[in-house]
């Protein structure tokens, strides 16, 4: 038993007439990207568009170039920071010291 709704399933703009309907497509350049993991990319440009220089690798996510025997070197993952190491990056331990001697005599009421 049908349910009486010809058209399920089915929607508007469904068919077989591709680019009669939409135009010609532009035409297009696949240009190949390696990772410094060897994984290559391939995607597709139009044919008057800039090429980037670098393209982020799908599966690894490094930069990749289009140099297969010289691709762009994995970028540095720094570790992370405490507060105190920041402070320790822009005071000397002399400084350290002098702040110090300033906020105890100021606890002290020495100043």
């Amino acid at each position: 038993m049908a349910s009486g709704n010809a058209i399920r399933g089915s929607r508007v703009g469904a068919g077989p007439m591709g680019e009669a309907e939409r135009g010609e497509s532009a035409p297009r350049l696949r240009i190949s990207f390696w990772c410094s993991n060897g994984h290559e990319t391939q995607p597709s440009f139009a044919s008057d568009a800039q090429i980037p220089e670098t393209w982020d690798c799908p599966r690894c996510g490094f930069p990749a170039g289009t140099d297969r025997e010289n691709p762009p070197d994995p970028p540095r993952t720094e570790p992370y920071k405490t507060h105190l190491a920041y402070v320790r990056e822009r005071r000397s331990d002399a400084d350290g010291e002098a702040i110090l001697a300033e906020a105890l005599a100021k606890l002290r009421g020495e100043i």
